[in-house]
């Protein structure tokens, strides 16, 4: 196995015309860590990785493998494991794909049967590729990236497809690879999809770095509050206008800026109403994930 080495980011930007699509972004991904490197669609995460794996020439500043630009690698494939899509030629059965892949990598041919066991389609690595499920072409995807038995994995959506179960893997998975050393940076336009995987998250919009730490940083973004309801919420609005505490209204009641749930609930008493619901909303990462990356998807 060959050892994590960090990824770094410094200074890139990447555009194509007049649209920036990566624009001064720095960031480090460090060994024996899941980073997940999120935003919308559009945000510029793909065109970041393809920069990365020397697929595109960056605009202006570098993105390397511990000071080493991907094209420099002396055995890639050994170095990096990456997947940009689970695209395959749909006539290849999955063996014939990555026996083509290992044979150019100078790998023991044996490294083939192994990684398809490692991703649990061995019993269907001699079907054809074109009659595969998404779930099982993302399993090919990674089994391709492990064929080297790299340090570095580089995964683009990876989750996308797969059924409660291959999720549940894939989580298991990628925590199993952090634990070895090795550097794991997994891409999503989803938080959900990815906050039981990740220890640290990177996170753009438009090109630009919104954040970069830990889960629980992105969590303490913002404050818990309260959410509180009622039959009539006229009245309950105006219990909360005489208290001073500040709301907004959504589909499953009121979201008050406070985080005791008794305090809104003495409120309601005080004012007369009755409540049909009153719990504390905690503000939860997806929440915080949204308000960095403006509450949706760019195009």
């Amino acid at each position: 196995m060959a050892s994590g080495i960090p990824i770094e980011i410094s200074g890139l930007s990447k555009h194509f015309g007049p649209v920036t699509a990566v624009d001064d972004l720095s960031f480090t991904v460090q060994p024996g860590k899941v980073t997940g490197f999120l935003g919308p669609n559009g945000a510029g995460k793909t065109t970041t990785l393809r920069v990365l794996l020397g697929l595109e020439h960056a605009s202006a500043g570098t993105a390397t493998f511990g000071g080493t630009p991907y094209a420099a690698l002396p055995r890639p494939l050994e170095t990096v494991g990456a997947a940009l899509d689970a695209n395959f030629h749909p006539g290849r059965t999955a063996r014939n794909h990555l026996t083509v892949y290992a044979t150019a990598a100078g790998l023991p041919k044996a490294r083939v049967q192994a990684v398809l066991e490692q991703v649990g389609i061995d019993e269907y690595a001699d079907r054809r590729v074109g009659g595969y499920s998404l779930g099982m072409r993302q399993r090919l995807a990674l089994a391709y990236t492990l064929l080297g038995d790299p340090g570095v994995f580089v995964l683009d959506e990876p989750i996308n497809g797969l059924d409660p179960e291959g999720i549940k893997w894939i989580r298991g998975f990628l925590q199993s690879l952090a634990r070895e050393g090795r550097t794991v940076l997994v891409s999503s336009h989803l938080l959900s999809e990815v906050q039981q995987s990740v220890d640290e998250v990177v996170i753009i919009a438009k090109g630009r770095l919104m954040k970069s730490g830990t889960l629980a940083s992105l969590e303490l973004d913002s404050a818990p509050r309260t959410i509180a309801d009622s039959p009539d919420r006229p009245a309950l609005a105006a219990a909360l206008d005489a208290a001073g505490l500040e709301y907004t209204e959504g589909r499953s009641g009121f979201i008050v800026d406070e985080p005791d749930p008794a305090k809104v609930g003495h409120a309601a008493f005080v004012g007369g109403v009755e409540l049909a619901a009153l719990h504390r909303l905690r503000s939860g990462l997806e929440e915080s994930f949204l308000s960095l990356v403006g509450g949706g998807d760019e195009s």
